[in-house]
């Protein structure tokens, strides 16, 4: 019995001592890098949307390049003829490069922002021509990756600049004398730091999430998976597991986009809701008329936007929109396309699918199936006449979500998926979140959900699951938008501060307050004004949480294997991405096995592990 306990203690102590070791290296690199010059502050960098960056990675390596492209697009290039395509560029030069240093500065464009990071000791390295042409300038006395992944975030403000120089450099000491070093802010955006650097025990959150989620790959419940985690807008774990499908032809990068799926309901027009409340120029006690004014004389006239928002008004949970487009009593014509047989029967009403696009049939289902253009209207239609339910309370739908996206679009006078680009995701550096992702990016970065073999008749891949949202051209508050776990973590987090990231508002405090709050909480219904939150009594059979996650906290799930839950009380963000649908929708593993609850609950015991 001692011989076991005193092996637990010595793991124990071996643990702590891992974690104290990844921190102090950590800390070691980061106090080694030394901020020279930082003219009219501008590190860390704001205004993203405006940006468009190259790094020139002369004497850094790979790392840099990673580090800088978590916070927005950063073009990593050597080809110096490409200067001329941005307006900001970050370059890593060293004494053995000196000679290009002259042949870039030739190429940037004038009144482009110039960051350099000189590395290697050297005395007159202020009097070089990239020093003096430098807005700002990071100096490195010896290279490390651990330095080059923390640079960025300085430059971003994801980290505070702390370092200062433990010696004289240069041909004048009053000008860069020892302990010189600009100091900047930090916490801006998200930062990239070990666990122990948040109070948090690594070893135990890194054990215990690879552990669950290699459990699931190996059981099936999906063939890969992004896990992210912050603590205080701090990323504390950020890892890719398994492949995109069961084939493993192609592993999982952290540049990867997932199928939000109904993540994209606190995701998109949602967002845009909140903005506009609290503005004032949204009423959540408004009734469906005033925003939606052909639901004057129909059966949903009284009901307001808080309820519906609430799940808790009456409305259907979903409307099979697909279906009615057959002719009455006739079997659904299409043959398996998985068997090679040929697609040739319709049968489908006028005015809804043809098998070559044209003027009137405009909407890509698939490349051989198009929907007619005007079809939006029947779908608005057929929500304006569905019956409802028979008594208030909560009953999850989907139908408001599919009108959101056009409520946006005339209470701001913009189009809808430019407004949320504009208002979010750019700014945020969010860049890949959106709608239709086969539009802007190759697939190889996207991963495949389901072969769907009972409507569209194939594998796929780069196009929305959700067959509602298919019909809506791809675009819908319901479902639709791809991204990667990074990019979600920056619009939660923003969620997470009370509507602020990198020092800009974009929903006003007390509007998230009221959203992510539960509105009917005396009548059982757990949710909030689009956001889900923990059931009001926890059951662990039919929670998709933690059981410690707080009251205060908010998230939501997706159909195709997905999560984020933000909880305030404890500063705690968790991101789950997999492709759960692939193959078949009827893969029911990652609930049986309660993998996301469990994941979830290893984070909290990863705070109580360290505070023990």
């Amino acid at each position: 019995m001692k011989i076991k306990l005193s092996l637990c203690i010595w793991c124990f102590l071996g643990f702590k001592l891992l974690a104290q070791t990844t921190l102090t290296s950590f800390q070691e690199a980061r106090e080694s890098i030394v901020l020279l010059k930082n003219d009219q502050d501008i590190i860390p960098l704001s205004r993203l949307e405006s940006l468009h960056a190259a790094c020139y990675p002369f004497a850094a390596d790979g790392n840099m390049s990673t580090s800088l492209n978590r916070y927005t697009v950063v073009k990593t290039t050597t080809d110096l003829a490409e200067a001329k395509n941005y307006n900001c560029f970050i370059i890593a030069i060293d004494k053995a490069n000196r000679t290009k240093q002259t042949l870039l500065l030739e190429q940037i464009p004038s009144k482009s922002l110039l960051i350099s990071i000189l590395v290697g000791e050297a005395d007159n390295w202020i009097e070089e021509p990239i020093f003096k042409a430098s807005q700002a300038v990071f100096y490195l006395p010896k290279p490390q990756t651990l330095a080059f992944e923390i640079i960025p975030q300085i430059i971003f403000g994801g980290l505070g600049s702390i370092g200062r120089l433990d010696r004289d450099m240069g041909m004048n000491p009053d000008v860069y004398v020892k302990g010189l070093g600009v100091q900047t802010k930090g916490g801006m955006r998200l930062s990239y730091v070990p666990p122990a650097f948040v109070g948090m025990n690594g070893q135990y959150l890194n054990d215990s999430l690879r552990t669950i989620v290699q459990e699931g790959i190996d059981k099936g419940a999906y063939p890969g998976a992004q896990v992210l985690v912050a603590k205080d807008g701090k990323v504390i774990f950020f890892e890719t597991f398994g492949y995109h499908t069961y084939q493993k032809e192609r592993a999982v990068r952290e540049t990867d986009m997932y199928d939000f799926a109904s993540v994209t309901k606190v995701t998109s027009a949602l967002a845009a809701i909140m903005k506009l409340h609290g503005e004032g120029k949204f009423d959540l006690n408004a009734s469906f008329p005033t925003y939606w004014p052909d639901m004057k004389k129909s059966n949903k006239a009284d009901l307001t936007f808080r309820s519906m928002l609430s799940h808790n008004a009456r409305l259907m949970p979903w409307i099979p929109y697909w279906r009615s487009t057959l002719r009455k009593n006739a079997n659904y014509p299409w043959k398996n396309k998985w068997n090679n047989t040929i697609l040739n029967d319709y049968k489908f009403k006028r005015k809804t699918f043809k098998r070559d696009s044209s003027t009137k049939y405009t909407i890509r289902i698939t490349d051989d199936l198009w929907l007619h253009r005007d079809y939006k209207k029947k779908i608005y239609k057929a929500i304006r006449k569905s019956p409802l339910n028979e008594k208030e309370g909560y009953v999850y739908s989907g139908l408001l979500f599919y009108l959101l996206p056009e409520i946006v679009a005339n209470l701001t006078g913009e189009n809808y998926e430019a407004y949320l680009r504009k208002h979010f995701y750019e700014p945020l550096g969010a860049n890949t979140i959106g709608y239709n992702p086969y539009k802007r990016f190759d697939l190889n970065r996207i991963v495949p959900t389901e072969r769907d073999t009972f409507f569209r008749m194939q594998q796929l891949h780069g196009t929305v699951h959700d067959e509602g949202a298919a019909m809506m051209a791809g675009v819908s508050a319901n479902a639709g938008l791809f991204g990667t776990a990074n990019d979600l973590a920056k619009l939660f987090q923003m969620y997470q501060n009370g509507g602020v990231y990198a020092g800009k508002q974009y929903i006003a405090a007390n509007s998230l307050k009221e959203f992510t709050s539960r509105s009917y909480e005396k009548e059982g219904n757990r949710r909030g004004l689009g956001f889900d939150k923990p059931l009001i009594t926890y059951d662990y059979m039919k929670s998709y949480i933690a059981k410690s996650a707080s009251s205060s906290s908010f998230g939501h799930s997706g159909y195709t294997g997905t999560l984020v839950w933000s909880d305030p009380d404890t500063g705690i963000l968790f991101i789950f991405f997999s492709n759960r649908v692939f193959p078949t929708r009827d893969n029911r593993k990652l609930y049986i096995h309660n993998l996301r609850p469990r994941m979830h609950q290893a984070v909290y015991d990863a705070i109580q592990k360290e505070e023990e």
